[in-house]
């Protein structure tokens, strides 16, 4: 079923978000896609990443425009599929199980996602090694890397939406190894999102706002635009640095797009992009803004978010939010200046 969450005038332009979702009893999920624009698919061009392709708006024309709606949760969707092991969210499935990868890419974006974003996500190969996963060991950083964006590029030919690549945080970071460590980690997924020529960076789920910093640091040498959103709550990021701080320290490291994703739902999320939004006016930056909750009710969790909740990861379906809450999240957000509305974990 498909709601529609308003009209927005802007500049005597009428701009229509559409808020779709889907409920799947057999598996017990709530399941959300957002969509600004509908897609037509045509026939695979075969192109590969390299292939120089017809010039299209990228995402800071198309956030010029009007707002930008990203597709949804990667590791969650595919875990309760059967794809990708629960503990470890690592996306090696882009080569074990590459059709489930594409189907959910194709999945968004038929619903009208503007953005197809590579399952990068835990691809770092210190992640992949991490725990007991033999995932670095059996496929290696550069080949899970390399199909993610292969996958992506093959529906965004198909259906003209935007490709994103995306780091996250490493155990290098929290074993203390320092910045060169961390940034080798970064580096080694980067260079592969370069040779795919992927249109913008996401750094997304950061707890820490230094290591955010080092990240983004690494992406600044693609010269693509860079969306950056933390994992944090009202409280702020691990170590004690506020939402306010977090925004004005992403914006000022040369960030195209400022946010938050994860870990809290919808009303948590927003309480804490308004914090963002009101220390970048005090401090004179001017930067979009991003939000990509959970689709999972948070109102009782600490700081650390759903990930402290007792019924993490396996019992969250009492949790789940409704379309109704989704339709009011979408129209919140952008009546809140907010440009990139998407969803994380549980969104589908």
């Amino acid at each position: 079923s498909r709601l529609l969450i308003g009209h927005v005038r802007k500049k005597s332009r009428v701009w229509k978000s559409r808020l779709s979702l889907y409920i799947q009893p057999s598996l017990g999920s709530c399941s959300v896609i957002m969509s600004t624009r509908r897609h037509s698919a045509h026939q695979s061009t075969g192109q590969s990443p390299q292939t120089k392709r017809k010039k299209r708006n990228g995402l800071l024309e198309r956030l010029a425009e009007g707002p930008v709606v990203s597709d949804g949760s990667y590791c969650f969707v595919l875990e309760r599929r059967g794809y990708v092991k629960s503990g470890y969210w690592t996306p090696e499935a882009v080569l074990e199980h590459s059709h489930a990868v594409t189907g959910l890419h194709k999945e968004f974006a038929r619903a009208g996602a503007d953005v197809t974003q590579a399952f990068t996500f835990a691809g770092s190969e210190d992640k992949l090694a991490a725990h007991g996963n033999t995932a670095a060991a059996d496929f290696g950083v550069d080949n899970i890397n390399s199909e993610a964006c292969r996958l992506a590029w093959e529906i965004a030919d198909q259906y003209g939406t935007l490709v994103a690549a995306g780091l996250s945080p490493t155990p290098s970071y929290r074993e203390g190894k320092g910045k060169a460590a961390v940034q080798r980690e970064f580096r080694a997924q980067t260079n592969i999102f370069a040779k795919h020529d992927v249109d913008f960076m996401i750094v997304e789920f950061f707890g820490h706002l230094e290591e955010m910093l080092w990240a983004i640091e690494v992406c600044r040498d693609m010269r693509k635009p860079i969306a950056a959103s933390m994992c944090i709550g009202p409280e702020g990021d691990n170590d004690g640095n506020t939402p306010g701080q977090c925004a004005v320290a992403m914006a000022r490291a040369g960030v195209d797009v400022v946010g938050v994703n994860c870990m809290f739902d919808p009303s948590t999320s927003l309480k804490t992009m308004k914090l963002m939004k009101e220390a970048l006016s005090e401090a004179g930056l001017k930067t979009y803004l991003m939000c990509q909750p959970m689709a999972y009710h948070t109102p009782d969790v600490n700081k650390f978010g759903l990930a402290a909740a007792p019924e993490y990861p396996f019992a969250l379906e009492p949790r789940l939010l409704t379309r109704w809450d989704m339709h009011n999240f979408a129209r919140e957000a952008y009546e809140l200046g907010v440009r990139y509305i998407g969803g994380c974990c549980g969104m589908e």
